[in-house]
């Protein structure tokens, strides 16, 4: 098969890629290894996590979009309360991690509305699950990519101009013997604060999630089997965490000092319910929602036992089923063990929505994958960069090369070699076109979590908006690069070339700068 531009992974970054390329006439191949394109908005079941400005400005013109697309597809289709209806910023799910807490099944049928004129006119093909396995290159140029049926096993041979990696991992880079970083870069590379002492370590990352979603009903039973791995689970105590992690016990990240959680409203704690709750039955006509659904994405489910990057495929498959185990072991003990604040022990009236994530197990199609392989890129953004204990002015690094903006705090999870939270005020950022070019390979380009960030950075670059604004940014430039004949590199590297590019980002909706404002 063969298009203008191919795009490897279908997730948030690889949809507005898709999107930004179709746009602008191309042709174009994007592949998916699930059923559902969307990636964190859908397949990874994560509701947006955004920045406080997100209703004024702050991203781009088809993010705002889809957010908007999202509130009209409740309007139209669901029987809301009147004041629900008239509500400007409606939040479906009046969760506390976001202005627009939402189901993945609506996020998908947005998504699937926007691509809908390119998919009908031919020049979107979308080839659903489907994995990447080989690529072929001639020089520092890609001249085809192999991706695998993961139904029928057949191999698909994808030629293209370009081709974007918006893989949720970075599985192109290797194959294509791109290079890339993994993991935790040293103080002595990168000089930033919160870098690692001593050697860089590769396989330190983020912990991933398996997510789900869960509603209750009061009354009834809805217990599942106890997971195999559960006796595990409920013993289990990193030597960082403050109590087994099945337990009320958390963190607070940015001071790691313990804090104690409930599971709904009511009481001093805070309710974990609420947290991520996408669906609030008040929002709907009494009785149309039996009982509100959340998405469980908490400190309780994040995995950090193992990466699933650059190990065996033996390996990877153990520490995904693994982490399957910790989210079913976390619902099991919710279930039954999980203190009440009554006195009680268990919630069996917690019921495992399957359809809402659309699987059979109960568990998101895909990991929540918060760091991928990185780029080594023209340019890489630093914590030095956008870190606001690092910018005495109050402001982060202007980028001449700006292709789109970001904001959210350094957010790291607990790693994979066993390190706590980094969590630290960030100040709103933007996305240099450095970050985007390889330092080698000519018609390569990173659409998702995969830019040129480092470890501490990615925490700041890795969430929604910004991810669509990466990929978005990478679809027009790989179609600018087709239209005026010229390389990535060439278009930051020429002034007047890079301005025209910069032009036809702000003409299509993007936005290159923030305005005053302070730090997250």
């Amino acid at each position: 098969m063969s298009a203008d531009i191919a795009i490897i992974g279908g997730g948030t970054g690889g949809f507005a890629a898709a999107l930004a390329a179709a746009k602008s006439g191309k042709s174009v191949i994007m592949t998916e290894e699930t059923e559902w394109i969307g990636g964190q908005l859908t397949s990874q079941a994560v509701p947006p996590d955004e920045h406080p400005w997100i209703e004024q400005f702050g991203c781009t013109r088809t993010y705002r979009q889809f957010r908007d697309g999202v509130r009209d597809y409740y309007r139209r289709h669901f029987p809301l309360t009147a004041e629900a209806q008239s509500r400007v910023h409606l939040n479906p799910g009046n969760g506390g991690v976001s202005r627009l807490c939402h189901e993945p099944r609506a996020a998908l049928a947005v998504l699937k509305d926007m691509l809908a004129p390119y998919v009908h006119s031919g020049r979107l093909q979308i080839l659903y699950r489907h994995r990447v396995v080989s690529a072929v290159l001639e020089g520092n140029d890609i001249r085809q990519v192999i991706v695998r049926n993961l139904l029928t096993d057949e191999l698909v041979t994808l030629t293209a101009a370009y081709f974007l990696d918006a893989t949720e991992c970075g599985d192109v880079l290797p194959l294509a013997g791109a290079e890339y970083v993994t993991g935790a870069e040293s103080f002595s590379q990168t000089g930033e604060p919160h870098a690692v002492e001593g050697a860089a370590l590769p396989q330190d990352m983020q912990g991933f999630t398996h997510c789900f979603a869960m509603d209750y009903v009061e009354g009834e039973d809805h217990t599942i089997e106890r997971p195999e791995r559960y006796d595990f689970w409920r013993a289990y105590k990193a030597d960082f965490w403050p109590d087994r992690l099945l337990s009320w016990t958390g963190v607070r990240p940015h001071t790691l000092e313990a804090v104690n959680y409930e599971l709904f409203e009511g009481t001093e704690r805070y309710s974990l319910f609420y947290y991520r709750r996408i669906i609030d039955a008040a929002n709907f006509e009494k009785g149309f929602y039996p009982g509100s659904i959340t998405l469980v994405n908490w400190p309780q489910n994040d995995y950090w036992i193992g990466s699933v990057i650059d190990v065996s495929e033996s390996e990877r498959e153990q520490h995904l089923w693994d982490a399957k185990q910790l989210s079913l072991s976390l619902l099991y003990w919710l279930q039954t063990e999980a203190p009440r604040p009554d006195g009680g022990h268990g919630y069996p009236g917690l019921r495992l929505r399957k359809d809402v994530v659309g699987t059979e197990d109960g568990l998101a199609m895909y990991p929540y994958i918060r760091e991928s392989r990185r780029i080594k890129a023209e340019f890489t953004v630093l914590e030095q960069h956008v870190s606001a204990a690092c910018r005495p002015d109050g402001k982060a690094e202007t980028f001449d090369d700006s292709v789109g903006i970001g904001c959210y705090r350094i957010d790291l999870h607990p790693s994979t070699g066993n390190r706590h939270y980094i969590d630290i005020s960030s100040l709103p950022f933007q996305i240099p076109l450095g970050s985007l070019i390889p330092v080698r390979i000519n018609n390569l380009l990173p659409a998702c979590k995969n830019l040129g960030v480092t470890h501490i950075t990615n925490g700041c670059y890795r969430l929604h908006p910004v991810e669509w604004n990466i990929g978005e940014a990478a679809g027009y430039l790989a179609s600018h690069c087709i239209d005026r004949g010229l390389l990535p590199r060439e278009v930051r590297n020429q002034q007047p070339e890079l301005r025209e590019f910069q032009r036809k980002l702000t003409n299509d909706g993007i936005e290159l700068t923030w305005p005053s404002i302070h730090s997250v």
